[in-house]
């Protein structure tokens, strides 16, 4: 079996190829770049991100990101091989949610056992040249055969390191479920009755900052505020990860990791409780953690899913393609990261580089929009100074088939209990019906105001049911008056708020206090 999975992957095959993709589903990725001191940006390696997003029997699906590490060995055997423990005959519909948690737990488990199978005869033969070299001998004093087997040594190493961490979504019976290995992230953006949208992080972050994590490491005997101090455990913040042989077989040679009882890093997957996805309107985010770190490390982490939730939403409300939103909100974040850099501004320093970004969207009862998309320069467009969103309404649109001046309203809420991420602080995570909408004085709310280019037939039918993720607002055309002028209709406001409080000492010798924006 181990012989057949390393045929497998030199021949860049798949169990997996006859499955059907989602259409429900737009990927858009981006690869990792480093700037030079010109401000032109160059690769430091290959992508090592990875992803899939299938269709399976009986109404099941599957998506996934992987995040890389050291090569992309690791997450593209996972994006092969979890697809082929879940989707090819292990899920019934008969299957109850205990059911389903241990399939998800043993799929992450057998995957790993089989990645370790396919490097084994490599760690066999690294082991079996590391006994033949001297000790401490530098290489130009090595004879030539122990030069060869030096350089074979590299290659060895090369070819069994790496790792990945891993987000993965699964829709089984209309229930969400969601297993992440590490740092990537998931969000869900889902309309209430009361027409406001919940954003939910739904999980953490297996890293030294999370309490749950420490604590597991502590009682295998670690030194918990050494670790909470080195941040990285063997090059890499997560504390849990598929792969990377030395945390999981060399720890021992690692200080931070060598008191530890047991294996400290894991690649068990932490599991979030089910969520049915009857009645629900929004969408679904998996991202990678380079996606992630790129946004907080240009605006700061508080209102990093916020934004991102208003980035997809604006791109929803304009792009007729999952594949082009997906796509497109990832090259925003490239360009909002690069702009900050360029800036020479306080953050600049936090984006010299980032990652390999990967972006999954899946909607939930949503229907793209379908006629030719306007121009909308308020939205799209990066401030020179920073790269934050200044969001400008702009209740016209000119599509042709178009009856009348819309505008749309999607507000964002970040609820300030169970399951969430409420001002960027974890809570304890569960996702359970009934998780509270905001309430006045404990989370904030980011109003996106977008122009939307459906006819006023579909704007009725879609408003007044409560469950769009869109709010519908129909405005009369304006008429000219008798000089031929109309008045304006860009309302400005919540830009001059939202530049004003970023630029509070620009303003005080512009005039803020006469409600005036830049001048």
């Amino acid at each position: 079996m181990a012989s057949q999975r390393r045929q497998m992957m030199q021949s860049h095959q798949s169990w997996t190829d006859d499955l059907p993709l989602c259409q429900m589903c737009g990927v858009g990725t981006a690869p990792n770049c480093t700037y030079g001191p010109d401000g032109k940006d160059t690769q430091s390696h290959p992508n090592e991100d990875g992803h899939f997003r299938f269709r399976g029997e009986e109404g099941c699906f599957l998506y996934g990101v992987f995040n890389g590490f050291d090569g992309s060995r690791v997450s593209s055997f996972v994006s092969q091989c979890l697809t082929a423990e879940l989707l090819l005959g292990q899920l019934k519909s008969t299957h109850t949610d205990s059911d389903v948690r241990r399939i998800l737990s043993q799929a992450f488990d057998v995957v790993e056992k089989s990645y370790f199978e396919t490097i084994g005869d490599a760690l066999a033969e690294k082991a079996t040249i590391i006994s033949q070299l001297p000790e401490g001998v530098l290489f130009h004093q090595l004879s030539p055969q122990s030069q060869k087997l030096s350089e074979r040594l590299k290659d060895l190493e090369q070819e069994v390191s790496g790792g990945a961490t891993a987000v993965v979504a699964l829709i089984h019976n209309n229930k969400l479920y969601i297993a992440n290995v590490g740092t990537n992230r998931a969000l869900l953006c889902k309309s209430t009755s009361d027409g406001q949208n919940q954003v939910i992080q739904i999980g953490r972050p297996h890293t030294t900052e999370n309490e749950d994590e420490l604590q597991r490491l502590a009682g295998l005997g670690l030194d918990v505020s050494g670790l909470r101090q080195a941040a990285l455990i063997a090059g890499q913040s997560s504390t849990r990860r598929i792969g990377d042989y030395r945390v999981k077989y060399n720890y021992t040679d690692i200080d931070l990791l060598s008191a530890a009882k047991n294996k400290p890093i894991i690649a068990e997957p932490e599991i979030q409780a089910s969520q049915s996805l009857e009645g629900v309107t929004g969408f679904l985010l998996l991202m990678s953690e380079g996606l992630i770190k790129a946004l907080e490390s240009a605006h700061g982490p508080e209102q990093a899913n916020q934004e991102m939730v208003a980035m997809v939403a604006a791109e929803l409300a304009q792009q007729g393609s999952l594949e082009a939103v997906a796509q497109s909100v990832v090259e925003r974040v490239k360009r909002l990261h690069h702009d900050v850099y360029a800036s020479g501004r306080q953050r600049a320093s936090h984006c010299s580089r980032h990652e390999d970004m990967t972006l999954l969207i899946r909607t939930l009862n949503y229907t793209l929009c379908q006629c030719p998309t306007p121009t909308a320069p308020a939205m799209n467009s990066v401030s020179p100074l920073g790269g934050r969103i200044y969001p400008v309404s702009v209740p016209y649109s000119n599509c042709p088939s178009s009856t009348s001046k819309t505008s749309v309203t999607l507000s964002l809420v970040m609820p300030s209990q169970g399951g969430t991420l409420t001002n960027g602080t974890n809570t304890a995570s569960t996702l359970e019906e009934g998780t509270p909408t905001h309430t006045p004085g404990q989370s904030p709310t980011t109003t996106l105001h977008s122009t939307n280019n459906q006819t006023t037939q579909s704007s009725s039918s879609s408003s007044g049911d409560g469950g769009s993720l869109f709010r519908w607002v129909a405005r009369q055309a304006v008429q000219p008056d008798k000089t031929g002028r109309v008045p304006p209709y860009v309302d400005f406001t919540q830009f001059y708020r939202l530049w004003g409080s970023d630029h509070g000492d620009f303003l005080g010798t512009q005039g803020a206090s006469a409600g005036l924006g830049p001048q």
